[in-house]
C-alpha cells in the first residue's frame, strides 16, 4: 500500500498517476456501452478531463436489468443463508476500507469536495453503512400473527426483486451505500445509476463488491445521463422499485414513470430548504458554529443544508457576525487536494453560474449581500464560489423559497415565536430543521410543530445509521438509514395455515 500523501503536491502526483475505470459494470464484468459512446468527465477542481465514461442508454439499461432479473430469479443471492450474505457484505465493507485512499481521491477529483472530508467522512461512512446492514442479515425475523386457535398466520418478509437506485452527485459514495446496502441485505438485485457528474466511485464500488463475493448480476452500474439512462430505468417494466435521491423536479418524473409503466414502488429523497430557528436566549456561539458548518460544509451541496436562518431580531446582528467569524477562522476555501482546505469546488460551471445567479437575485429582491457572492480561484479553471451570506431577507423572497444548493445562507429576522414558526414551515420542503434555545419548552414546541423529517435541538447535522433520514412534503417520502430502510425493499406475504 502506498503511503498516504500529506500535502497538496503529493495528492496531485497521485491523481496524475491514476488510471481510472470508466466502463459500466453489468453481470459481473466491466463493459463498454453497447453503442460504444462515451462522455468526458471533467474535474470541477480545474476543468481537466480525468476519465472517459461509458454513455449508457436504453440498450445498456435493458442488459443490466436482464442480468439483475436473472440473478434474482435464480436465487444466487436472494436464497443464500443469512450468514453467507453477512459474510460477503462484511468483506465488501472491509474492501472499501482497504481502498480508502483511492476511493477518496476518486470522490474528490469527481465532485470537488475536499480530500480531508473524503478521507474522514465519505469513504468511512460508506463502509460503515455496508457493515451496518451486513450485521442485520442474520437478525431479521418473520412474524406470527395472533389469530384463532386452529390457524397459523405467518407474516413473511420477501425481497421485491430488481431495485433501481438513482443517486445524486453531492455524496455519491454515502448515498449509494444508503440505497445499495439495505436493498442487498433484503435479498434484491440492484441496478445503480450514478449521476453523470459523479460516476467514478460507483464504478469502482461494483468491482469491490464482486471481489467480496457478490454473485454476478446482483449489483450492476450504468453510468449515463438522466434522459438516456435514468428515464429508461424509471419506465422499465421489469424494475420493481426505484429508490431516488435528487431534485424534487426529477423525483416527480419518477412518480410519472412508475405510473406510466408497471406501478413500481418509488422512494424519494428530494430537495430541501432547511431552517434554523434561533431564539433570543440561544447560545449564539454554538448556534453560529452549527449554522456555519451546516451551510458551508461540502460547499453547501447538501440536501438538508441549513440554508435559512430565522433569528430573533434582538440577536440578529450578533449572530451574523459570529457566523462570519466561524467561517473565516475555520472553514477556509482552497484546492480540494489540499489537506488543509475545508471548502472546495462546486460540481460544474453551470451549477456555479446558477448559484451566482441567486446572489444577483438577492440584490434585486432587496436582501443584503453581507459577504461573499463571487467566483474565486478563476485562474485554476475550476468552479469556486466563496462563502456567502444574504442578510435582511424575507420568507416570501425566492432566495428563501428555492433550493440554491451552494454556500449561500439566507438570514431572516423575526419578532415573535409565531412569526418564526410560520417562517420555518413556509416552504414546499420538509427535510430537516434546527431550533436553538435554552428553553426546552420552546424547543419541544417547535420540534413538534415544524414539518420536517429531522429536527435538531441545539445541534445541526448530527446523524447515526440508527436514525432514519428523509423528508415531509415535497422533500419526498420513504427513509434511508436505520433498520426501517430495509422495509421499503421488502414486502409482506401472509401464509395462513388452517389445521385441526
Amino acid at each position: 500500500m502506498l503511503d498516504r500523501p500529506t500535502s497538496k503536491s503529493g495528492w496531485e502526483a497521485r491523481a496524475h498517476a491514476l488510471r481510472i475505470e470508466g466502463r459500466a459494470f453489468i453481470d459481473g464484468a466491466y463493459v463498454a456501452s453497447l453503442s460504444g459512446k462515451t462522455f468526458e468527465r471533467r474535474s470541477p477542481i480545474d476543468g481537466r478531463v480525468i476519465a472517459s465514461v461509458a454513455d449508457c442508454d436504453q440498450a445498456d439499461v435493458d442488459r443490466a436489468v436482464t442480468a439483475a432479473r436473472r440473478s434474482f430469479e435464480a436465487g444466487v443471492w436472494r436464497d443464500q443463508p443469512p450468514a453467507a450474505k453477512k459474510k460477503v457484505m462484511l468483506r465488501f465493507a472491509e474492501l472499501i476500507r482497504e481502498n480508502l485512499d483511492l476511493l477518496a481521491l476518486l470522490e474528490t477529483l469527481d465532485v470537488g469536495k475536499v480530500i480531508g472530508n473524503s478521507l474522514a467522512v465519505d469513504v468511512p461512512f460508506c463502509a460503515d453503512c455496508v457493515q451496518y446492514y451486513a450485521e442485520l442479515a442474520d437478525k431479521m425475523m418473520d412474524e406470527v400473527a395472533p389469530v384463532g386457535p386452529k390457524d397459523l398466520a405467518i407474516l413473511r418478509r420477501e425481497p421485491l426483486g430488481v431495485v433501481a437506485a438513482i443517486v445524486p452527485w453531492n455524496y455519491p459514495l454515502i448515498i449509494s451505500a444508503w440505497k445499495l446496502a439495505p436493498a442487498l441485505v433484503a435479498g434484491n438485485s440492484v441496478v445503480l445509476k450514478p449521476a453523470e457528474q459523479s460516476p467514478l466511485s460507483a464504478i469502482m464500488l461494483a468491482g469491490l463488491a464482486k471481489q467480496a463475493g457478490l454473485p454476478d448480476g446482483v449489483f450492476n452500474v450504468v453510468p449515463g445521463f438522466g434522459e438516456s439512462a435514468g428515464k429508461p430505468l424509471g419506465l422499465h417494466p421489469d424494475v420493481d422499485m426505484v429508490t431516488f435521491t435528487g431534485s424534487t423536479e426529477v423525483g416527480k418524473l419518477m412518480l410519472r414513470y412508475a405510473a406510466d409503466s408497471n406501478m413500481k414502488r418509488v422512494s424519494l429523497e428530494c430537495g430541501g430548504k432547511s431552517p434554523h430557528v434561533v431564539l433570543a436566549d440561544a447560545d449564539l456561539d454554538a448556534a453560529a458554529s452549527g449554522i456555519a458548518w451546516g451551510i458551508f460544509y461540502n460547499q453547501g451541496e447538501t440536501c438538508h443544508a441549513g440554508s435559512r436562518v430565522l433569528v430573533h431580531r434582538s440577536v440578529h446582528k450578533a449572530l451574523v457576525e459570529k457566523i462570519q467569524t466561524v467561517q473565516r477562522e475555520q472553514i477556509g476555501l482552497g484546492d480540494p487536494l489540499d489537506p488543509a482546505a475545508q471548502m472546495g469546488a462546486l460540481i460544474e460551471e453551470k451549477h456555479m453560474e446558477r448559484v451566482l445567479g441567486y446572489v444577483d437575485l438577492a440584490r434585486s429582491e432587496g436582501a443584503t449581500v453581507t459577504c461573499g457572492g463571487t467566483r474565486v480561484r478563476r485562474e485554476t479553471g475550476g468552479y469556486y464560489v466563496d462563502a456567502t451570506i444574504l442578510d435582511d431577507a424575507r420568507s416570501d423572497m425566492r432566495i428563501a423559497q428555492e433550493e440554491i444548493f451552494g454556500p449561500v445562507l439566507v438570514v431572516i429576522p423575526f419578532d415573535t415565536e409565531a412569526e418564526a414558526l410560520h417562517g420555518a414551515n413556509d416552504s414546499i420542503y420538509g427535510l430537516a430543521a434546527a431550533v436553538w434555545t435554552q428553553n426546552m419548552n420552546a424547543a419541544h414546541r417547535f420540534s413538534s410543530a415544524i414539518k420536517a423529517g429531522t429536527v435538531w435541538i441545539n445541534a445541526f447535522d448530527k446523524s447515526s445509521l440508527a436514525t432514519p433520514f428523509g423528508g415531509f412534503k415535497q422533500s419526498g417520502f420513504g427513509r434511508d438509514r436505520s433498520v426501517h430502510a430495509v422495509e421499503k425493499y421488502m414486502d409482506f406475504k401472509t401464509v395462513w395455515t388452517a389445521y385441526s
